[in-house]
């Protein structure tokens, strides 16, 4: 059950992500989000069976040591925001910032577990979904696409390096299956080292806990 439990705590967090991408957008001034229903709290219209399901399972019953998945991009069109030089990066920066709000709420719940009378499963139980939110959060943020720090670094660049990344973007992005899975592996079996480390440190400051 447990597993179980953490698995859905993945696929909310995900999925509010996905939700704060479009209202954000929605906030801007574009609908494309809002009129495709993309700002519903059901979480099978933002369920991606691949990065929602099969990927987080993988990992977790593997044994992986990272856990992390993704919903379905929610669209939204860039030329109908109000905010034309940050506009993009504001609707990117709103999803990590959701995960990190959760990541913040229920580390003040871990801290506040004995003046709440919480059960250790309980506690057991928020801790994971601080770790999974900060985790998702930072992982976010890198600034390789189409992950949303890619589109918080453009906004950033000089307009000469902006073109010239979005080109660089589209060429990755004509082979996005592809492309996302070597990503994976090379993040996993290079990167997981230093970074699983930065994610235990921000883990450790919130909630006062070690990390598992």
């Amino acid at each position: 059950m447990e597993q179980i439990a953490i698995i859905v705590a993945l696929i909310i967090s995900i999925v509010l992500h996905e939700m704060a991408h479009g209202y954000a957008a929605n906030a801007l001034g574009d609908p494309t989000a809002r009129l495709a229903g993309r700002l519903s709290g059901n979480p099978l219209v933002h369920l991606d069976p691949l990065g929602s399901v099969i990927i987080p399972a993988l990992l977790f019953f593997g044994n992986a040591g990272i856990l992390f998945g993704w919903a379905k991009p929610v669209p939204y069109n860039p030329y109908n925001l109000r905010n034309k030089k940050y506009g993009e990066a504001l609707v990117a920066a709103a999803g990590p910032a959701v995960n990190m709000l959760l990541a913040f709420i229920f580390a003040m719940i871990i801290r506040s577990a004995g003046l709440l009378n919480l059960s250790a499963s309980f506690v057991e139980l928020a801790s994971y979904i601080v770790y999974i939110n900060i985790l998702l959060a930072c992982f976010n943020m890198i600034p390789f696409p189409p992950l949303d720090g890619s589109k918080i670094l453009m906004a950033f660049l000089p307009f000469s390096a902006q073109q010239k990344y979005r080109t660089m973007i589209a060429s990755i992005e004509r082979y996005g299956f592809f492309v996302t899975f070597l990503f994976i592996f090379i993040f996993i079996n290079v990167f997981w080292g230093p970074f699983s480390a930065v994610i235990g440190t921000i883990f450790e400051l919130l909630t006062g806990m070690r990390t598992f």
